[in-house]
Parts: structure tokens; sequence; C-alpha cells
């Protein structure tokens, strides 16, 4: 499948979405390292709506995969896995959420400056300009976007491996614009976190101390609607905690307890 990667021997039960939205490959160093051990597959979500990423994913699992599967997401793939378990209930064993947006708006409103207050005067001016330029471009030209991808790599993340600079990310900006305008009216309406109430499986949240989406902002709303949940803080971790180099052997102990758990 164009929208699959599989790594490891099969049987096949851990998944792994990446963020962005529209950012595949983002994880593959992770899959790819979890896969010494154990099967997993690596999907691609290619829908342009949330609802259209979660039956996608349904298909991925119930087709290549021996479930209940273990499901991890990064970032925005975070949102992705946790809405899926909600839905899917009797495909999910459990969930690991990393470096998740924040569940609700309030705690969202800070990222932005963090990010910004993290670059220097004339990187900070280009990002503002950038932002501009890909707003009325729709986030098409995949040259601005790049560029700003590149600071934000300034920002996000608190010591990266040279790795990380290596991993191929194919961004799909109109994946990226559709989907998660749609998301983040679902944080702001509330739906987002009261999909948590259908939630039955154990959730992991693992998330690094630098990372400019907040911590609080994840543990302290899942821990109001989730019943079985723990939250794991990396210090001087960022958000790719697989690609930091303080955080990073940490980072995969915890996830591979997780994993061995019954």
């Amino acid at each position: 499948m164009d929208n699959l990667r599989m790594h490891g021997d099969p049987p096949y039960r851990v998944v792994v979405a990446h963020g962005g939205p529209g950012a595949a490959g983002g994880v593959a160093p992770l899959a790819r390292e979890l896969g010494r051990k154990r099967g997993v597959l690596e999907p691609y979500q290619t829908e342009k709506t949330v609802s259209g990423q979660i039956e996608e994913l349904r298909e991925i699992v119930e087709n290549y995969s021996i479930s209940p599967v273990i499901l991890l997401g990064h970032s925005w793939g975070a949102w992705l896995v946790f809405l899926f378990a909600a839905e899917h209930s009797d495909l999910v064993d459990r969930i690991v959420l990393i470096s998740s947006g924040p569940f609700e708006q309030h705690h969202a409103s800070g990222i932005l400056n963090t990010r910004l207050n993290r670059l220097d005067a004339k990187e900070k001016a280009r990002a503002e300009e950038l932002m501009s330029l890909l707003n009325n471009a729709e986030l098409k030209d995949r040259v601005l976007l790049s560029e700003f991808r590149e600071l934000l790599a300034k920002t996000d993340h608190f010591d990266l491996l040279e790795d990380a600079k290596r991993v191929e990310v194919n961004i799909d900006a109109e994946i990226y614009k559709s989907v998660w305008t749609e998301a983040s009216e679902m944080r702001l309406s509330g739906e987002l976190l009261e999909n948590g109430r259908k939630v039955r499986c154990r959730v992991l949240a693992v998330h690094g101390d630098y990372d400019p989406h907040p911590a609080e902002g994840v543990e302290i709303p899942l821990s109001r609607v989730l019943e079985n949940f723990t939250f794991r803080l990396l210090e001087r971790c960022g958000h790719m905690p697989w690609m930091e180099r303080h955080a990073r052997e940490k980072f995969y102990r915890i996830v591979e307890e997780e994993l061995e758990k019954r």
C-alpha cells in the first residue's frame, strides 16, 4: 500500500501515527526502532477530514494488524488515536499520546508566543512574515512551508540529534489546512476532550518539558475525563522525544515498558 509502511516481523500489533496533520514519515525513526522487537505499522494518513482519517486508520488496523492494537500517536497523531479509541474501542488495547497538542483552547493560547520568544529578532520577523504569506497562499507553497518548519525546529526542540535533519517528511499542505481547521474547531467547542469519556482503554501520555505545547494542557484535562490515565514528563525534551539527545533513552524505556505490559 502507498499509505502504509511495515516495520519488523508480523504479527503487527503496534501502530504509530504521524503528526502534522499531513506530515507523513515524521515518525519513521520511532516506528523503525520499535520494529526491532515487534511488528509495527506506520500508516500515512491521506484523508482530508478528521472522520476520513479515523476511517482510514480503521481499515489499516482491520486489514493489516491483529487487534486489539496498541496505538501510538505523535502530535496531531495523538489526537487521532485518542479519537480512534473513542470510536473503535473494540479494536484498541491501549494508546500512547506522544507530545500531544493541548486538549482545551485556553491551554493553547500561549503556544505561538512561546515559539516566537525562542527566536532572535530577525528570525521572529521572518516567522511572522511567513505566517502571513502562508495564510494568503492557503498553505500550498511547499518552499515557504519548509522554511517555516525549519524555524519551528529552532523553537520546538531542546537538543535534537543530527539524525533528525535527515528524516524525510512528505508534507501535504492541503491535508494540514483541511484537517487542522476541523480539529481545532473540535478543541474549541469541547468536542475533542468530551470524546475522552468514551475511551475505555489504558492511556499513557509522554511529554517534553520544553515542548511549546504545554504539558498541563494534556495532563490536567485528560485526568478529568479518562478512567485509566498515566502522564510522564521528560526533562530537557522538546516535541520529538525519540530524537532528543537528553531524553531519548528515557523515552524509549517508558515506551518499551508500556508495550511489554499485559
